[in-house]
């Protein structure tokens, strides 16, 4: 059992590591760049090229059974909940092999309508809440428990 983090614009590491310490999960936190990471046996750090989707290309290839992968990334996402994994956003809503087909749909919607192709661009998400953390930490908590039910 581990966590994989897309950790680049990742808001909730703080409280991924907490969780992580508290229940001897190891993270890893994956980024296109060097960040600081708690110097602690249970977390490791991966630093990928600038390649576009790198970082994506990396945690889909180890998603499996018994992970939990946290990224805002949809289509990062849909890969990993095909390898089996656990996904959770960084504002603690899961997606779910019965939610992905409607959120990569959405966010084509949306990627169209930011741009402007129907009248006047919109804006982006709504920033992060304090709500979004308290739902983040609950749902990790939630996905522990079952990946550690699930057999190894």
């Amino acid at each position: 059992m581990r966590i994989l983090v897309d950790a680049d614009a990742c808001p909730v590491k703080e409280e991924i590591y907490k969780v992580a310490f508290r229940r001897e999960v190891p993270v890893t936190i994956v980024s296109n760049a060097h960040l600081r990471v708690p110097a602690h046996p249970l977390i490791e750090r991966v630093v990928v090229d600038a390649g576009f989707d790198a970082a994506d290309d990396w945690i889909a290839e180890r998603a499996a059974p018994r992970t939990i992968v946290v990224t805002a990334d949809i289509l990062l996402a849909d890969r990993c909940l095909k390898a089996g994994a656990m996904v959770i956003a960084p504002n603690g809503k899961p997606f779910t092999t019965s939610s992905i087909g409607a959120a990569v749909a959405t966010r084509a919607i949306m990627a169209d309508l930011r741009a402007g192709a129907v009248g006047d661009g919109i804006g982006g998400p709504p920033p992060f809440s304090k709500a979004d953390r308290s739902r983040f930490l609950s749902a990790l908590d939630e996905a522990l428990v079952k990946a550690a039910r699930l057999t190894p």
